[in-house]
């Protein structure tokens, strides 16, 4: 049975960028316009997640991604994979959004497009590393969730997922509709082959705004979230570097271990 999948995508600064060249200006993380946007590697699985669905079974790959200023290029990736359609909730309105106000946005977004089995989100994304989207989006549609899944397949209207836990990983079955966000051992998203590429440069995706999806623009973004940012800074990591010395090397032991007691390390 085909199965119609949407894989929420989100466009994010490069995370295999050196990390000093990211700082906090006015309580807010900028970045030189060297370090590219690329969409999140754990969008990335979840998008492999649902190319693999589509091999086996069949079906529709719907991407789905939240922002303003998207790079075409970037997140037309979504579409030269495999991805069928490409939705962008894409409005100065959307900026600066948390998770709640991103979740809201993007399950609005979903009851338009009506027409689901399986909402694939990452475990998390790559910049804010929050990991709460994904289960925001199942809470406000009333869906079962399935949290960090290494293996998806669908039968019989069911979801088989192997999710990954502490100390290994087990076998849960979920009815569809439902939501499943996807861990890094499920593995890399394939490569776009120049077909795919082609195809891709040739569609043009669906842009809505607030009012597409029946919101206010207070109520999404900025104006829209439900926490307050109190302070975003990078932590000073100092080192201390002390010289136990002694006449003998078995004197220098001796000391090094009164030190290391007197730090209570020992």
């Amino acid at each position: 049975m085909p199965v119609n999948m949407i894989v929420c995508c989100k466009q994010v600064p490069d995370p295999e960028a050196p990390p000093a060249v990211f700082k906090v200006v006015d309580n807010k993380m900028t970045w030189p316009a060297e370090v590219k946007p690329v969409i999140g590697q754990y969008e990335e699985f979840a998008l492999e997640a649902a190319l693999r669905i589509k091999d086996a079974a069949g079906g529709k790959i719907t991407a789905l991604s939240l922002g303003n200023n998207f790079v075409r290029d970037v997140i037309k990736k979504a579409l030269a994979v495999g991805g069928d359609e490409l939705v962008l909730l894409e409005d100065e309105a959307f900026e600066d959004s948390d998770s709640w106000a991103t979740a809201n946005a993007l399950a609005m977004a979903i009851k338009k497009i009506g027409e689901y089995d399986i909402i694939f989100c990452g475990r998390q994304s790559s910049d804010w590393d929050a990991g709460q989207t994904g289960l925001g989006i199942a809470e406000i549609l009333q869906l079962p969730a399935v949290t960090l899944a290494r293996k998806v397949e669908v039968a019989d209207g069911k979801a088989r997922v192997e999710q990954v836990i502490p100390d290994g990983c087990r076998v849960v079955e979920v009815p569809l509709p439902a939501v499943v966000t996807v861990t890094s051992e499920l593995g890399a998203l394939r490569y776009a082959a120049l077909k795919g590429i082609m195809a891709a440069a040739k569609k043009q995706p669906v842009i809505w705004k607030p009012a597409d999806i029946g919101l206010e623009p207070s109520q999404v973004g900025a104006a829209g979230r439900r926490n307050k940012l109190e302070k975003l800074f990078q932590p000073v990591k100092e080192g201390k570097c002390e010289m136990i010395e002694g006449d003998t090397p078995a004197e220098a032991g001796a000391n090094l271990a009164l030190r290391l007691r007197e730090a209570k390390l020992l």
